[in-house]
């Protein structure tokens, strides 16, 4: 992912459309999301993870977890239904069959309220 600065204040939110992860294997979307957590980012999916995948990125995260640095990830994922395609749509779980995902540090992101109409999420500065 290109490097991109962010002011001390800001958050930096990387959107990763389903193309990009569609040509990628387990462990380079691993590595990808991880990558992105461990610089303090929050990480979009338009399309989430599989089961599988999803198994996989806790297990490595956990393997990846130190008293002094990294504190893990917090992961939330919005099932769409059918209908709206925007963005917004998506955000508010109005799409297709796929599912968005949100993934950022612990210690950065926390889901205040989740239902079918509204996700309010809390992201902490560093």
């Amino acid at each position: 992912m290109p490097e991109a600065q962010h002011p001390d204040d800001g958050v930096q939110v990387d959107m990763i459309s389903a193309e990009r992860m569609d040509g990628l294997r387990t462990m380079e979307k691993i590595r990808l999301i991880l990558d992105g957590v461990h610089d303090g980012n929050i990480v979009i999916l338009e399309k989430g993870l599989d089961p599988e995948e999803e198994s996989k990125l806790i297990e490595v995260t956990m393997s990846e977890i130190s008293p002094d640095g990294f504190t893990g990830i917090e992961i939330e994922t919005y099932p769409t239904g059918s209908g709206d395609t925007s963005l917004f749509g998506k955000l508010m779980g109005k799409s297709g069959e796929s599912k968005l995902t949100v993934i950022g540090p612990a210690n950065r992101i926390e889901t205040l309220h989740k239902d079918e109409n509204l996700i309010s999420t809390l992201i902490h500065k560093q």
